[in-house]
This record gives structure tokens, C-alpha cells and sequence, in this order.
């Protein structure tokens, strides 16, 4: 057995720092070296025995989880998950955290259901494998600034049938972007550089649970020039908008004469996801075609990746972040392998090339 995993779970609840500690010690390549109950135990734990990833409660007494996140990414940079509740407050603070460093969040474990905990014992410890191999950047100003204000492993062809539709070149366009771990930033660094009403119309897939899709999306809508919203079923897509799945459902774009609307579903979910972004991407290779550009970003495993071919394949241009600027480089790098991306760009040079492709 190669080197395994070090974990600091760091939680004020002796329950779930036990819950925690159980269900990663179940995998063999991770070990809990320890846990904390607070912040001000944690910190001299990881001088003491230098874990690899932290899991960190995002509320704490004492001090409160994004505070030590802060300090943490600004002097000793490491992965860290944050565990975060369900509620508008928790998504809130979590959201916070993401922009400070941290590479991913799961939710609390529900101890009182007991038949849900093997499926979040996986979440974890995937989540917890992935925050091994997340590139981790140290905290500085630029990336500290307040925000500017102005499934089962199901084919996508169980939701969409795979027969692209003909297509002629228009003015009418759309941007299509999919992402995952480390997304809810990048997204953010996209949408805060794009022009507000000349920019067409964009359709957002990014993994998120369903109480957290809300708070992200109005968070997008401070920071950016674009009104950016949840998607609502029927409604139109125009320019200077953007249009972001809600956390339990599939997003897709349909035509309705000369017009593109969004279009929600509960189907099953696709590559494990709903929202799924290969479904996303599938809907705009079939209804949007070479008047689309998809956007593929940071994110672990290869939801997107086959439908961002499918867009190429239309006649679609498509980007996908590149891997040094990457969180994770599992979605981009599967389009990228696939042959679903046209080019492979820096997050810093994506907007541009949006711009570019557009104007």
C-alpha cells in the first residue's frame, strides 16, 4: 500500500468528529491522525502532525470556521473540506469559504437516517481524495477583495435522445458553462469580467445541493454586471442574463421558435449529478448548435466532457479551463482527452476568448 491520506477532522460536535473519523477510517488509503474541537486545538495539531487534508466545521465556538480558513490559507496553505448545514446561512458562510481556499464541501451527516450514510460515507471519502491531488494557492489580497457590487451513473441519453438537430448559423447566441469542484469561484471569475447587456444569454451547470443553488446564484448577480438568477422552467433566455440550474434538477435549453427558454426536469441523475452538465451540454448541441460556445471548468471526475463533444461536434466552439489554473482537472481534462474542446485556456484568459468568440 502506497502513502495514505492524513486527516485532521476538526468539528465541535463529538458526534460527528466520530462519524467523520469512522466512516474515512473505513477506507484503507485515508487515516484520521486526529481530531479537533475547535480551531485554536486544530492549529497546533497541524504543526504537530502536518495532516494532507482538514475537514473543518464551518460553525465553531471560539472561533468560527472561515475565520480560521482565512488565516490557515494566508500562513500554512493546505486542502480543507468544509462541513457545512443545509440552510441558507450555512451556504451563506460556505460560499465564503470556497472564495477563501477551500477546495470542497459536504454537508452534515444526518445521524438520524441511518440507510443515507453509506452513500455520504462515499461523498466524504471521494471528496477527501480529491482535496489530496486540489491544487491549493495561499491566500492574498487579490483573492480576499469583497465582492463588487453593480445519481446513479446513468447515460445522458436516458434524459436526452443522442440525434442532433440541423442547424444554421445566427446571430442569436449562447454561452453554455459547466463545472464542479472549485467551480462556484471560477464561475465567478468568469461572469465578473463579461460585459453586461451585449453579452448573450448564458446557461450555467454547476454542481451544487439544492438549498446552496439560491445563494449562489444571488451572490453571481452581486458581483457581476450579467442579472443572474436560478433557472425557472419555460422562462426565456436573454441577453446580459445568466441562468443557473437549481441544485435538484437537470438544466436544458429548448427552442421555441426564434427563442431559447430554459427547460427543468427531475429525471434521473447523469454521471452521478443532478443538475448534470453532459445533459446541459447535450440540450445546447441539439437546440443551439454552432450558435452556442460551452464552457467546461474546474471539476473532478467527466460529467460534461462528452457532451461539450457533442457540442464541438455541432458546431459549438469550446473552451476548457486548462489544468495548472485548475482546482481539479477531471471534467476539463476528460473533454480535453475526449476531444470535446477546441482550446484549452488559463481561467485568467477565458472571458476574453468568450468575448472574442461572441462579438
Amino acid at each position: 500500500m502506497g502513502k495514505r491520506i492524513r486527516v485532521l477532522v476538526v468539528d465541535d460536535s463529538a458526534l460527528v468528529r466520530k462519524l467523520l473519523t469512522e466512516m474515512l477510517s473505513s477506507d484503507p488509503e485515508i487515516e484520521v491522525v486526529d481530531t479537533a474541537q475547535d480551531p485554536f486545538v486544530a492549529r497546533e495539531k497541524i504543526k504537530l502532525l502536518n495532516p494532507d487534508v482538514l475537514t473543518l466545521d464551518v460553525e465553531m465556538p471560539r472561533m468560527d470556521g472561515v475565520t480560521f480558513l482565512r488565516n490557515l490559507m494566508r500562513l500554512r496553505p493546505m486542502p480543507v473540506v468544509m462541513v457545512s448545514t443545509l440552510t441558507e446561512q450555512g451556504a451563506e458562510i460556505t460560499l465564503d469559504a470556497l472564495r477563501y481556499g477551500a477546495v470542497d464541501f459536504i454537508t452534515k451527516p444526518k445521524v438520524d437516517i441511518a440507510y443515507t450514510l453509506q452513500d455520504y460515507r462515499d461523498e466524504l471519502i471521494a471528496k477527501i481524495k480529491t482535496a489530496s491531488q486540489a491544487r491549493v494557492r495561499q491566500l492574498t489580497g487579490s483573492n480576499t477583495a469583497p465582492e463588487r457590487v453593480p445519481g446513479a451513473n446513468v447515460p445522458v441519453d436516458k434524459v436526452l435522445p443522442s440525434a442532433p438537430r440541423q442547424h444554421f448559423r445566427t446571430t442569436d447566441r449562447l454561452i453554455a458553462i459547466g463545472a464542479s469542484t472549485g467551480g462556484t469561484e471560477a464561475i465567478r471569475e468568469v461572469l465578473e469580467r463579461l460585459p453586461g447587456v451585449t453579452t448573450p444569454g448564458i446557461v450555467i451547470t454547476q454542481h451544487i445541493p439544492a438549498s446552496f443553488s439560491g445563494p449562489f446564484a444571488q451572490r453571481m448577480n452581486r458581483c457581476s454586471q450579467l442579472e443572474v438568477s436560478e433557472a425557472r422552467d419555460g422562462e426565456q433566455i436573454l441577453p446580459g442574463h445568466a441562468y443557473i440550474a437549481p441544485g435538484d434538477q437537470h438544466l436544458m435549453v429548448i427552442r421555441d421558435g426564434a427563442r431559447y427558454r430554459c427547460r427543468l426536469s427531475g429525471d434521473v441523475p447523469v454521471n452521478r449529478h443532478r443538475p448534470s452538465v453532459d445533459v446541459l451540454f447535450r440540450s445546447v448541441a441539439q437546440n443551439v448548435g454552432p450558435n452556442a460556445l460551452g464552457v467546461i471548468l474546474t471539476g473532478m471526475g467527466k460529467d460534461g466532457a462528452l457532451g461539450l463533444k457533442d457540442m464541438r461536434e455541432a458546431g459549438a466552439h469550446t473552451i476548457a479551463q486548462d489544468e495548472a489554473s485548475s482546482v481539479v482537472w477531471g471534467m476539463p481534462g476528460a473533454a480535453v482527452a475526449c476531444g470535446g474542446a477546441v482550446e484549452t485556456l488559463p481561467l485568467d484568459d477565458i472571458p476574453a476568448a468568450i468575448l472574442r468568440r461572441m462579438a
